[in-house]
């Protein structure tokens, strides 16, 4: 399964990049985490998450490796997971640039391939999911980026 998308961050280049690639900081977005692990700082990370298709339940526990980190530019990343019966491997890149305003436009894909029992079970289900998964995680990561942005807040003006 092939995703992608455009999100407009009002933060600086640097700033997304650092909460992007920061395991610490964007698996609070990352929906169903339950725990996250540093292996090697900048180089790797180990997590468990919790995600359902339906009334079909899996809880995934895997490593994630950057292949590429091109500060504050963009970052490669694939990730491996395993839950009971099945498997999940995911390739995911992100590239950053300089929007209007001091914002930043990130672009990313997703290629996702899940076998065993959950692919069987849930495959109707899974690109819907997915596709409300990653605008769930995109909407908390540009809020708290944009949160720790005072040129953001002010240009957004009272709430």
């Amino acid at each position: 399964m092939h995703l992608e998308g455009k999100v407009l961050i009002n933060a600086p280049r640097e700033r997304v990049y650092e909460f992007l690639t920061d395991p610490n900081q964007v698996t609070q977005c990352a929906p169903g985490v339950e725990k996250v692990e540093q292996i090697v700082p900048g180089k790797s990370f180990r997590a468990t998450a919790s995600i359902g298709f339906g009334t079909i339940k899996a809880r995934f526990s895997g490593n994630v490796e950057w292949l590429e980190l091109e500060a504050p530019n963009r970052a490669k990343l694939k990730g491996h997971g395993t839950a009971s019966g099945s498997a999940a491997d995911v390739v995911s890149e992100m590239t950053l640039t300089d929007a209007p305003n001091g914002a930043t436009q990130l672009n990313w894909t997703a290629d996702i391939n899940i076998v065993g029992q959950l692919a069987s079970l849930a495959a109707r289900l899974m690109g819907t999911v997915s596709q409300k998964l990653t605008g769930v995680f995109f909407d908390c990561a540009r809020k708290k980026i944009e949160a720790g942005n005072p040129a953001a807040s002010a240009a957004a003006g009272p709430a």
